[in-house]
């Protein structure tokens, strides 16, 4: 780095939250590999039977395809770095590389919420309004809920990115184990006011989409009450999705709540899982809870799973 006026012109960060991890560092490389290939297997899986079976391209199972989609794009941003950065003996990264991680990282996460409230309103529609499902969830429309995450993402997070490149930093050391825009805008020695404006502008923005969600799921239960075959319908669509938004939110809530609030006393260990359990749990359980609790995707993987076994028994 270079230096001038008490600033500093970063070229490269330093991530400290490696430190107490060292010592058991073919430990961790091992169970973060295990970890990432699992997620890689179980995301991979549902993506590909939903996509190779024509009977699931419907806007339910398209929109749990782009979950999953979302999944993968967010651990990449992670794990092959981290996973180097155990077998390493200094953990940098690059001014341009860190801002690339936390983009990746949080427009996955952030997208997660957006598409989980697109898939609220879905099952709004689709129990609420079933004689007007087709007439509402048209090709054209299903197009559009399956850019929208994306397109809104990349825009809030593509300026948020914008101003961060633009501050002059007064240090280089981030105390994580990933870079994350709010760790670079805290070592900024120059005016944070658009950063803090943008990062209320995003909050707005997942506030209005988690209060359609709230909405959409007052309906659905409302709705359900009064039928017996509604209850049905939502038990078997609706709570995987559910559970899916209450693991989301709750890990990201976690994340945002220690990146802000936490304390430096809290142990290293504390903080790392704090750091990463939204990269680790969603991306497990989402894929999974849909898989095993849909009954047309659990059957759909079971068939394949028969067919492959029978395959490898006739080549023996």
């Amino acid at each position: 780095m270079t230096f001038s006026d008490n600033a500093s012109t970063v070229t490269w960060f330093t991530l400290s939250g490696f430190d107490e991890m060292m010592g058991h560092r073919a430990t961790f490389f091992s169970l973060t590999l295990l970890c990432y290939c699992v997620i890689i297997l179980v995301n991979v899986a549902l993506i590909l039977t939903i996509v190779l079976d024509e009977n699931l391209h419907e806007p339910m199972y398209i929109f749990l395809c782009n979950l999953c989609i979302s999944g993968l794009f967010g651990t990449t941003g992670f794990y092959p770095k981290f996973l180097l950065d155990l077998m390493s003996d200094l953990q940098v990264i690059s001014h341009a590389g860190c801002l690339t991680q936390s983009f990746i990282i949080y427009c996955s996460a952030c997208a997660d919420v957006v598409i989980l409230s697109v898939m609220a309103y879905d099952r709004y529609v689709a129990i609420c309004r079933p004689l007007e499902y087709h007439s509402v969830m048209t090709k054209q429309r299903v197009t559009v809920l399956v850019y929208y995450p994306w397109l809104s993402i990349f825009c809030l997070f593509s300026v948020g990115i914008v101003i961060t490149s633009r501050l002059r930093l007064c240090g280089s050391h981030i105390e994580k184990l990933y870079c994350a825009n709010w760790s670079i805008v805290k070592l900024s020695c120059s005016s944070i006011t658009a950063n803090s404006i943008l990062g209320y502008i995003n909050i707005l923005f997942y506030v209005v989409h988690i209060q359609l969600i709230i909405c959409s799921y007052a309906y659905l239960i409302r709705t359900c009450l009064k039928s017996i075959e509604n209850r049905g319908k939502f038990m078997q669509t609706c709570m995987p999705h559910l559970l899916s938004l209450i693991n989301v939110a709750v890990a990201l809530l976690f994340d945002v709540l220690y990146s802000r609030y936490g304390s430096a006393d809290t142990s290293q260990n504390f903080q790392n899982f704090m750091a990463v359990q939204f990269l680790v749990i969603p991306p497990i359980l989402n894929p999974l809870v849909y898989g095993l609790k849909l009954k047309q995707i659990r059957n759909r993987i079971l068939s394949f799973c028969m067919i492959s076994t029978k395959k490898k028994k006739s080549l023996m």
